[in-house]
């Protein structure tokens, strides 16, 4: 069998929004990364970006269950000795709504060139309203 190579002048791309309101961080992120990467095409190919664009928009309404809010925790390191900080989902969402689904939806796509590319394939918006209209996105429904 061999390997589908499809041009990137021959590609087709979509447009996807997904609402995120009251719906779980996981589910909406894992919906986002296979669209962004193109698995949801049978001309899937993984060492190329073949993904559709990807727009979530409510990202502060996001859901975690659990009492999550307060113990999901995320770190990040400034690169000096000590520099350890951490922040709680609840405090993380409230000064920058769209982290939570942002890391969620990078965490989910392969860690080097390529998935930095496929990053650019997802906008993430924190309330309902988006720039993208004129691309005529298909809603999802999860």
């Amino acid at each position: 069998m061999d390997t589908i190579f499809v041009k990137e002048s021959e590609q087709a791309r979509k447009w996807y929004v997904i609402d995120a309101a009251g719906k779980p961080l996981g589910r909406v992120a894992a919906k986002a990364a296979a669209i962004a990467r193109g698995k949801n095409k049978l001309t899937f190919t993984k060492n190329q970006n073949m993904g559709d664009y990807v727009v979530i928009i409510n990202a502060e309404k996001v859901a975690v269950t659990g009492g999550k809010e307060q113990k999901k925790i995320y770190h990040h390191h400034t690169g000096f000795v000590g520099g350890l900080r951490s922040q709680t989902f609840e405090k993380l969402i409230e000064k920058h709504p769209t982290d939570p689904l942002a890391l969620a939806v990078a965490g989910m796509l392969p860690h080097n060139r390529l998935g930095r590319k496929l990053m650019d394939n997802v906008k993430i918006y924190a309330g309902s309203e988006h720039p993208h209209a004129a691309q005529k996105p298909e809603a999802i429904e999860l």
